[in-house]
């Protein structure tokens, strides 16, 4: 979605401006932090349905994307003008004329929805819930923010991505108490991190000219194209290797890295030259973790209640 035309000074209706917000949300992808929370609880409670699960669940449903995404928006907004990937479902893009009263709405929004959520989560958790969502969303802040900027720190960019949306599935483990060395609960934690570091590193392939032209480092930009592919193959088929070790049915998850596993490979020969190309590969794994959150959802059902 791209910035709504409004007259330079002119204040945008409300419907505009929330408009504006929502966009940089990125609501296509609110399920995939939710979910994480949501599941893990669920499935570490038993089943219980009460305040602290809906309560989180909205939380990590849109002020938590509004947060992660806002902020990168806003701070990335100079690079983001030279992207022809940003201004669709990859990300919104600010009018030009009105990009920083527009920037200005989106952080006001971003205090506004995650200080209250923030403030009565923390009054729910232990000292070892509440460090653990401090740290989750520090990293969220963190990878755009100026000065720490973690997305352009090679290796920690990947690894902290990954956290954005293993840290609500953590979180919710915490939170209830769950046994983090279990064996149904650390293949899934470890997988899941390689396999949100897998798709956010074959994710910086598509830009690694862009990147370098710009002056922006990636794991992508260090390694190159080719060799970030075959790392990204590699992190899928160790996630599916760990999620093997679950008791049965669990162990059916080591099937779903697979897909991921073949829609990366499919770009193995992509150099620096041409890696503008991967971006097929990317518009493919974004609708591959519908498909996937539908299968985990039968697992999860399955393992717990079946």
């Amino acid at each position: 979605m791209t910035g709504v035309a409004v007259e330079p000074g002119a204040a945008p209706g409300p419907l505009v401006a929330l408009r504006e917000i929502a966009a940089a949300s990125r609501p296509f992808s609110w399920i995939n932090t939710a979910y994480p929370f949501a599941a893990g609880y669920l499935v570490a409670t038993g089943g219980r349905v009460d305040a602290t699960l809906v309560v989180g669940t909205l939380y990590f449903l849109i002020p938590y994307n509004l947060l992660m995404y806002g902020i990168n928006d806003v701070f990335d907004y100079a690079s983001d003008l030279r992207n022809p990937r940003k201004g669709g479902i990859e990300g919104a893009l600010a009018d030009p004329a009105t990009a920083r009263a527009t920037h200005r709405r989106i952080l006001w929004a971003c205090a506004v929805t995650n200080v209250p959520f923030l403030a009565w989560l923390l009054l729910q958790g232990d000292v070892a819930a509440n460090l653990t969502l401090a740290v989750v969303v520090f990293l969220v802040v963190a990878y755009s923010a100026p000065v720490l900027r973690f997305k352009e720190r090679p290796f920690l960019d990947s690894f902290t991505s990954a956290m954005h949306f293993v840290g609500p599935l953590l979180y919710a483990l915490v939170l209830v108490g769950a046994d983090l060395g279990a064996r149904t609960v650390w293949p899934v934690l470890v997988a899941f991190v390689l396999w949100g570091a897998a798709s956010h590193a074959f994710g910086a392939v598509q830009d690694v000219r862009a990147d370098r032209e710009g002056g922006i480092g990636s794991v992508a930009t260090v390694i190159g194209a080719h060799r970030t592919v075959v790392v990204a193959a590699a992190a899928y088929l160790v996630a599916a290797v760990l999620l093997a070790l679950l008791p049965w049915p669990g162990w059916l998850a080591a099937l779903l890295p697979l897909p991921y596993l073949a829609n990366v490979a499919s770009f193995w020969s992509v150099r620096d030259e041409d890696c503008e190309r991967a971006n097929a590969g990317w518009r493919r794994f974004l609708w591959l973790n519908l498909a996937t959150g539908f299968l985990v959802t039968m697992l999860l059902i399955a393992a717990t209640w079946g």
